[in-house]
């Protein structure tokens, strides 16, 4: 099972370069449990990128940088399928 609705789905964000942000996502109920992962301008987001965390649904980056900037998307995956949020977006000034 995997609902349609996000408990809470990620809101837009206006940060300053060097300033932390976070995007908040609570993906919708499902059985099993989904993952959240996260997609920036469609291309999925790697954790191998030291400045980001992904943990249970939060999407922090350490230090923002203008190329940070753009439409981020949360997506909720279980064996089920895939829901994909409304998508956020990061502004950097």
């Amino acid at each position: 099972v995997l609902r349609d609705d996000f408990r809470q789905p990620p809101g837009d964000v206006v940060v300053a370069v060097g300033e932390p942000a976070v995007l908040e996502c609570v993906p919708p109920r499902g059985h099993p449990e989904p993952s959240v992962s996260w997609k920036k301008n469609d291309a999925w987001l790697s954790d191998k990128d030291e400045r980001l965390t992904i943990r249970g649904g939060k999407l922090m980056l350490a230090s923002t940088r203008k190329s940070d900037a753009g439409v981020y998307v949360c997506v909720a995956t279980n064996v089920v399928g895939e829901r994909y949020s409304e998508p956020a977006e990061l502004v950097v000034f």
